[in-house]
């Protein structure tokens, strides 16, 4: 006989990266995939800078490119991991 808890489906956990802006102590912050490119974007918009490597960032996270993706956030002063969950 199965357990109630093995019928109940469980979505699959969203992940959270933890970004932070290296040209600003103190600046790190969680979000979803999809904020990754508004959150690096908003910073560098800060300095006056505009990268279409923002784009490419979050592309690279969310297909799991971590060697590529690593490379294009050290260009763009910041770094990213997967947060670990709370």
């Amino acid at each position: 006989m199965r357990s109630l808890t093995c019928l109940v489906r469980r979505s699959p956990a969203t992940p959270t990266y933890q970004l932070t802006d290296r040209l600003h102590e103190g600046r790190t912050v969680r979000v979803p995939a999809e904020g990754i490119n508004g959150t690096v974007a908003g910073w560098l918009a800060d300095l006056g800078v505009h990268s279409p490597l923002v784009d490419d960032l979050a592309r690279l996270v969310c297909e799991g490119e971590w060697v590529a993706a690593h490379a294009v956030a050290e260009r763009l002063s910041v770094e990213v991991t997967v947060a670990p969950h709370a």
